[in-house]
């Protein structure tokens, strides 16, 4: 048996079961053998039938004659008598008629099952039983459930990993031996079979810790090995002209925060090196990006070279084009802007190209156009990408490439990563934060509301709407599903439109209309030809809309914390106060983690409340960063993380040729690839 065998080919899989494995993404063993559990329950502890206690209890005993009946249509029940040497329990099956015929007599069985009462007598409902065995798959032990899919169980799945273990024995390391030994870590073999079929807790916490401190490793060589191919890439020296960054800001018709004034100086500093500049700045919706991007830009213009912006829609891409022109516009550098996105028409997109190849056009705002073929550069040495994690690495890696050499790249993001999260995905980054609230920005008033008050909550809305204002509806889902009990945009759309706001113009946006759709909606909502937009979270990264002061988040329980942060940064972008309501998908009480939205407005507290409490996903469900390779690991054991990133580091400093770890190498390889450099 080798990594590349067919699971076709192990024992009980034909073709049908073949086929809904691959469903899963299982093809072959290596596939199943890296196919971790996502839980596992407790059958490890053994009970004499006398002293058993409600709850899941497992008994060694055997089993006398069972019978079976049907006792309304649809539902059979199994019944047999369990006997150990301390007494007899009754167990139940409820429709599994095979059972009775499958038993057999004089015969020890591993039984784990709930101990409970059933028809006032006490019985083991439903339980797993198998013939009792020096290694027992599904009882007697800590048995690890799989993600399922139908027609496979866990069940089967352990069946099938239990063929594999003699060929999890013989797999190589993948560490290196000085690491294994200075962290004490097990080997990867055991790794993977303690992490299947644990012997006891602490070997469970073993295979954890090693596999977790693994993926840790990986992702942080990953960065640090892109950090190191990043400086030592040549770029453009930008110099700071103190008297013109004093002028753009004496034209400001704000004042600029400490925060802003202090990223502000970190990029300066970075575009003065001979080696480009790869940061990241991270602030919530309206905290002065692109004012900040702007003020790098301008020190580019300054000495000739050119800038490109790359925004992820069309609407964004002309919004920041309009912003940036009125901010250059008092030291008359209005025209150095131009508009580059696939609405223009050919001639304009022609003429577009031409003032950027002959170095007319200096400051390129645009959306994915600005990284086609016919897009040639005169002098390109600063890159800004809105959203990064929003496009994909080819795309990065070609705009990067039309420059001849390796630009400044500036990312900026809404979404809050909280700091451990930060080190962990971006270590080839330096991490700039704009901590500050714009001055003036009022808190938005947050609310919880149950299902029983949605005519209320309606009612004080339609109070806003009256007096010209307008809301956002966002939905989990764009229609309903069989599978999903939660509001759809699609049916809240009609429901609004026909019934509850039928007085109130309502759009529709979701990713299933084309990006021309899409555009209408909500230059439609923009421009207030419409009152009300119903949508899905594509506006999670969208333009600003200062008039709309309502944001309605349905079955809010199904996002995350920090995604619903920064949907409601969708509004109250004015002097107009900002509500965000969210719609509980029942009247229970809701959960804690949803209670810290109404009293927190800081969307980095926010985002540790959710990688505590959900982990990575909660944060990064939405996003196209790549692989977040943390399915083991958890960023609260900064323990773990501390350990994993100086045994990175020490690997560096050492030297250590990467092709001499074959597994290594090629996860760093696809790893590299979906960091922020490459």
């Amino acid at each position: 048996m080798t990594g590349s065998t067919p699971l076709s080919e192990l024992k009980g899989v034909g073709p049908q079961l073949f086929t809904k494995l691959q469903v899963l993404g299982l093809k072959n063993v290596s596939d199943l053998v890296s196919y971790l559990p996502r839980k596992y329950d407790d059958y490890s502890k053994f009970m004499p039938i006398k002293e058993l206690k409600p709850g899941v209890v497992t008994i060694h005993a055997n089993i006398g004659p069972a019978s079976g009946k049907y006792v309304r249509r649809g539902l059979h029940i199994t019944e047999a008598i369990a006997t150990d040497d301390t007494g007899s329990i009754r167990i139940v099956w409820f429709n599994q008629p095979y059972r009775a015929a499958s038993l057999k007599k004089g015969i020890l069985y591993y039984i784990s099952g709930t101990f409970e009462l059933s028809h006032q007598r006490f019985a083991i409902m439903n339980p797993t039983i198998e013939l009792a065995s020096e290694f027992p798959i599904n009882t007697a032990r800590i048995v690890p459930i799989y993600g399922e899919t139908k027609g496979i169980t866990s069940k089967q799945i352990r069946g099938l990993v239990a063929q594999t273990l003699p060929y999890i024995s013989q797999l190589s390391e993948t560490m290196p031996s000085w690491a294994i030994k200075k962290y004490d870590l097990c080997s990867y073999s055991d790794a993977l079979q303690y992490l299947h079929f644990p012997k006891n807790n602490q070997t469970l916490l073993t295979a954890r810790r090693r596999l977790g401190f693994e993926e840790v490793f990986r992702l942080v060589l990953a960065s640090l090995l892109n950090k190191q191919e990043n400086d030592s890439e040549t770029s453009l020296k930008i110099a700071f002209s103190k008297e013109l960054a004093q002028k753009f800001v004496e034209h400001l018709p704000f004042k600029l925060t400490d925060g802003q004034r202090k990223v502000a100086w970190e990029i300066f500093l970075n575009l003065e090196q001979i080696h480009p500049m790869n940061r990241l700045v991270e602030g919530d919706v309206g905290s002065g990006k692109t004012v900040i991007a702007t003020m790098a830009a301008l020190m580019a213009l300054n000495q000739g070279y050119q800038t490109a912006l790359m925004a992820p829609t069309e609407l964004l891409a002309r919004q920041h084009a309009d912003t940036i022109v009125k901010l250059l516009k008092p030291l008359g550098l209005e025209g150095a802007v131009t508009l580059l996105v696939g609405g223009l028409s050919l001639n304009q997109k022609k003429i577009a190209r031409n003032a950027i190849r002959n170095g007319q056009a200096m400051f390129l705002v645009g959306t994915q156009a600005v990284i086609q073929e016919a897009v040639d550069f005169h002098k390109l040495a600063l890159v800004i990408i809105d959203e990064q994690h929003r496009f994909g690495v080819e795309q990065r890696k070609s705009l990067m490439a039309k420059a001849g050499h390796m630009p400044h790249v500036l990312s900026l993001t809404a979404t809050p990563i909280p700091r451990s999260l930060a080190l962990t995905l971006y270590g080839e980054l330096d991490i700039s934060v704009l901590s500050d609230k714009p001055a003036g920005r009022q808190p938005i008033i947050t609310k919880l509301v149950s299902p029983n008050s949605r005519a209320q909550m309606y009612s004080s809305i339609k109070e806003q709407l009256n007096s010209g204002r307008q809301m956002f509806v966002v939905c989990p889902l764009i229609s309903d599903s069989d599978t999903m009990s939660a509001n759809s945009a699609e049916r809240v759309y009609e429901q609004m439109r026909i019934k509850d706001f039928s007085q109130y113009k309502i759009g529709l946006l979701h990713g299933k209309l084309k990006a021309h759709e899409k555009n209408a909606v909500m230059e439609s909502f923009v421009y207030h030809k419409i009152d009300i937009l119903v949508s899905t979270t594509v506006i999670e990264v969208g333009v600003d809309v200062p008039n709309a002061t309502v944001m309605i988040v349905e079955d809010a329980e199904r996002f995350g914390l920090a995604q619903i942060h920064q949907l409601r940064g969708r509004v109250g972008r004015s002097s107009h106060q900002g509500f965000c309501y969210l719609l509980t998908s029942n009247s229970i009480a809701p959960s804690k983690r949803l209670r810290a939205l109404e009293s927190c407005q800081d969307g980095f507290k926010l985002a540790e409340i959710d990688l505590d409490m959900r982990g990575p996903g909660a944060i990064y469900g939405s996003l196209q960063h790549g692989q977040l390779d943390l399915r083991i690991a958890k960023l609260s054991d900064t323990k773990l993380i501390s350990e994993a990133r100086s045994a990175a580091q020490e690997f560096i400093s050492r030297g250590e040729n990467l092709l001499q770890y074959k597994h290594l190498a090629t996860t760093i390889h696809k790893l590299r690839a979906v960091t922020n450099l490459n």
